[in-house]
C-alpha cells in the first residue's frame, strides 16, 4: 500500500497498515447496547459542536459501544469514560497507533490523493514502541522547556499585531479567522523554518486539507458547494508535495537551526527516512500543533461569556490564567478523538473486544466525566484537579507540543484580557463538519462587551 521505495530508506508503516474490512458488527457479542441519537461516524453530525448530553448517556448506559460502519468502512468500539479511556493509553502494546494508524478509517489506494494518505499514515502520531521513542526524540529538542523560552518575544510580538489589527477592524470581528487562525501557525512555521514568503501558501494548504474528509466523505456535497475544488485541491496536492520535496532535500544539503532540518535529516534504525515519513512528519507538525491551539482559543472565549463569574476572577488575578486554559482544555477538548487498533483479544469493562478492531477514545466524554471531575459542565478553574484533562493525550502518545500550546494559549489569554477585559461572544459561529477537531471555522466576537460600540479616544491636555 505504498509509493515504490527504496530500500535504502527505513520502510514506511503503511506497507502493513491495517486497511478496513467493512465489517458491520464486531466479533464478540456485545454486552452494552447500541445508541441512538447521534451518528459517531458521520462529519456532518458535528457541526453542532460535541454532543455532551450524548457522551454522557454513552458513559452511563454504554462505556463500551459498537457503532457500525458505512460501507466500505469497518464498525468501531467507543470508549467514554476517563478511566477507560487512560487504560487505552496506557497499553500501547495491546492498543496500538501503528497498526491501524489513528485516523478512524483506513481505506485502499483508490488513485484518488494516495500521497496524501501515506503522509498521514507515516508519521509520529502512528507509530508504536522503539521507532515512536527514537523518532520523537530526534524531534524533542524543539518542544523542551528551553526553546520554549526563546519563541516567547517572538510570540508575543504576533500577539500584538494581531490584537492591534482586531482593534482597527472592531469592535465586531471574526476572532477565529483574525486571532485563533494566525498564532499558532505563525509559532509553527518559525519553528520549523519556513520562509516568510511561503507561509501563505502554508496557511492556504491547511484551509484544503482540513476540507479533504469532506470530500472524501461527501464527494457530491462538496462538488456542490464548491463546483472546483476537486480541481484546486489536486493542484494544491501537487504544490503542497513539490514543495515538501524541495525543502526536505534543501536542509539535507545546507542545515539550518530548524525543526525542517531536524525532520530532513532523521533517521530509524540508522536508515534515512523515506519521502512518505518527510511528508507525514512536516504535516503533522503543522496540523497537530495549529488543531489544538486555534480551537482551544476560541473554545475559551465562548467559555469566558458563558461563564462571567470565571473571567471576573481571571481579570482580578493574573495568576489564573494557566488554570485557566487547563480548565478551558478541558471543556472545549479540541481534539475530539483518536482511534487504536487492538493487537490481541482484549477487554475493557467488561467488554470483550477482537484482535484487530478498532477502538476510538472520544476526550470529550472522558473530560466531562463527572466521577473524575463533579459538576463537568461547569467551567471552574478552581478544580483541585484542573491540569488532569485528557485534552492533550495521556501516556507514551501525550502531545509532544503541549508546552508550545499551553505557551501560546497563556500569553495570548494574558494581552487579549488586558486589552479588551469584556471581549463578548455574540454567539454566532460556524463549525465545520469534522470528526477528528472541534473546528471552529467562525467566532464572532464583541471586543468591547455586548453591543458595545468603540471607547471614545478622548484628547489628553498638557
Amino acid at each position: 500500500m505504498n509509493q515504490r521505495q527504496n530500500p535504502e530508506h527505513y520502510q514506511s508503516v503503511s506497507d502493513d497498515i491495517l486497511v478496513d474490512t467493512g465489517a458491520i458488527n464486531p466479533m464478540h457479542r456485545e454486552i452494552y447496547q447500541r445508541l441512538k441519537g447521534f451518528d459517531l461516524g458521520s462529519t456532518n453530525a458535528w457541526t453542532r459542536g460535541q454532543p455532551f448530553d450524548y457522551y454522557k448517556r454513552m458513559r452511563e448506559e454504554s462505556p463500551v459501544m459498537w457503532t457500525p460502519g458505512r460501507k466500505p468502512t469497518s464498525g468501531f468500539w467507543s470508549v467514554s469514560r476517563y478511566d477507560d479511556v487512560k487504560h487505552v493509553e496506557l497499553n500501547p502494546d495491546i492498543f496500538s497507533s501503528q497498526r491501524g494508524s489513528m485516523h478512524m478509517a483506513v481505506l485502499p489506494p483508490s488513485g484518488k490523493a494516495d500521497r496524501l494518505m501515506y503522509a498521514a499514515h507515516n508519521s509520529l502520531i502512528n507509530l508504536d514502541a522503539d521507532i515512536h521513542r527514537d523518532l520523537r526524540i530526534q524531534q524533542s529538542e524543539f518542544f523542551f522547556p528551553k526553546y520554549v523560552e526563546t519563541l516567547k518575544a517572538r510570540v508575543g510580538a504576533k500577539i500584538d499585531e494581531l490584537l492591534d489589527n482586531m482593534e482597527r477592524q472592531g469592535p465586531e470581528v471574526d476572532f477565529a479567522k483574525m486571532f485563533s487562525t494566525e498564532l499558532p501557525m505563525y509559532t509553527l512555521c518559525e519553528m520549523l523554518g519556513v520562509d516568510e514568503e511561503d507561509r501563505p501558501n502554508i496557511i492556504k494548504w491547511m484551509h484544503y486539507l482540513e476540507l479533504a474528509p469532506q470530500f472524501l466523505t461527501h464527494p457530491f456535497r462538496m462538488f456542490m458547494a464548491e463546483p472546483m475544488f476537486l480541481f484546486r485541491f489536486n493542484q494544491m496536492l501537487e504544490d503542497m508535495f513539490d514543495y515538501g520535496e524541495r525543502v526536505m532535500a534543501d536542509r539535507i544539503k545546507n542545515p539550518r537551526e530548524d525543526l525542517l532540518t531536524v525532520i530532513a535529516n532523521a533517521t530509524l534504525d540508522g536508515k534515512p527516512l523515506s519521502q512518505n515519513y518527510l511528508d507525514g512528519s512536516w504535516l503533522l507538525i503543522i496540523f497537530a500543533g495549529n488543531d489544538t491551539t486555534r480551537n482551544s482559543l476560541s473554545g475559551t472565549i465562548r467559555l469566558l461569556t458563558e461563564f462571567q463569574e470565571q473571567r471576573q476572577m481571571v481579570i482580578n488575578d493574573r495568576s489564573l490564567i494557566e488554570r485557566m486554559s487547563h480548565e478551558a482544555l478541558r471543556m472545549t477538548s479540541p481534539v475530539m478523538h483518536m482511534r487504536r487498533t487492538a493487537t490481541q483479544d482484549t477487554e475493557i469493562a467488561g467488554q470483550k473486544i477482537a484482535e484487530d478492531e478498532k477502538v476510538i477514545m472520544w476526550y470529550g466524554a472522558a473530560n466531562r466525566d463527572p466521577a473524575v471531575f463533579p459538576n463537568p459542565d461547569v467551567f471552574d478553574m478552581t478544580r483541585k484537579n484542573v491540569e488532569k484533562h485528557v485534552a492533550f493525550g495521556h501516556g507514551v502518545h501525550r502531545c509532544l507540543g503541549n508546552r508550545i500550546a499551553q505557551m501560546q494559549l497563556n500569553m495570548a489569554y494574558e494581552r487579549i484580557l488586558e486589552r479588551f477585559p469584556n471581549i463578548h461572544w455574540t454567539g454566532k459561529q460556524k463549525i465545520e463538519p469534522i470528526i477528528l477537531v472541534h473546528a471552529i471555522s467562525s467566532l464572532k466576537v464583541n471586543l468591547y462587551g455586548k453591543g458595545a460600540k468603540r471607547p471614545t479616544q478622548v484628547a489628553v491636555p498638557r
